[in-house]
């Protein structure tokens, strides 16, 4: 009968499976693979603390209200704010809608590479939001001090909306790819098996 222990340390975690059944000739093979894999998907579970597929719905769902807040802006202002110029609200949330979309697919399929992907497009999510948050603060200064539009203070509304789900996709973003980096990193185990032989006397 076989069983397994889990020790884990620090730096990383060793898997010891005794299999009394082994004869001594055998190469042990199927039984590390299916540790490895059984380890893989118990550390892997833990991204689903992160609730992924709840916070990809909402980054999709904030990716799509950008780039309208954004279609919107460019339509009614006459000004030429640095966040219409820079094409931010477009681009970036393209980026968003697929951090979201990566975030959704993770928890629908307990797969190492698509939680790889989701942690790689989330931290692109996440520094394209802080390049977003440091535009519209500008376009906020100087919106509010140069410009003596009547449209003004209906482009600092949508600005300001902007600003608020650039923060919020800012915060889902980096709390994703913690959780994500904790589940990719803990994937590093050791598997040791050990093989108990009986001595006939």
């Amino acid at each position: 009968m076989e069983s397994s222990k889990l020790m884990s340390t620090g730096k990383a975690t060793v898997i010891i499976q005794v299999n009394p059944q082994v004869k001594q000739n055998n190469v042990i093979c199927d039984d590390e693979q299916q540790a490895r894999v059984a380890y893989h998907n118990t550390a892997l579970k833990g991204f689903f603390k992160a609730h992924p597929k709840t916070l990809g719905t909402l980054q999709i769902i904030i990716g799509v209200a950008i780039f309208l807040f954004g279609i919107v802006i460019t339509i009614i202002t006459f000004e030429m704010p640095v966040v219409i110029f820079s094409g931010i609200t477009y681009w970036g949330s393209l980026i968003y809608i697929s951090a979201g979309s990566l975030s959704v697919a993770a928890q629908n399929k307990l797969n190492l590479c698509v939680v790889k992907a989701s942690l790689g497009m989330n931290v692109i999510s996440s520094i394209t939001a802080a390049i977003a948050i440091t535009l519209m603060s500008m376009d906020i200064l100087i919106i509010s001090t140069l410009y003596r539009s009547p449209n003004k203070n209906f482009n600092m509304v949508i600005i300001g909306m902007l600003l608020v789900l650039s923060i919020l996709q800012l915060i889902i973003s980096i709390f994703i790819s913690g959780f994500a980096c904790k589940a990719t990193c803990n994937t590093d185990s050791t598997v040791v098996n050990v093989a108990l032989y009986q001595v006939l006397v």
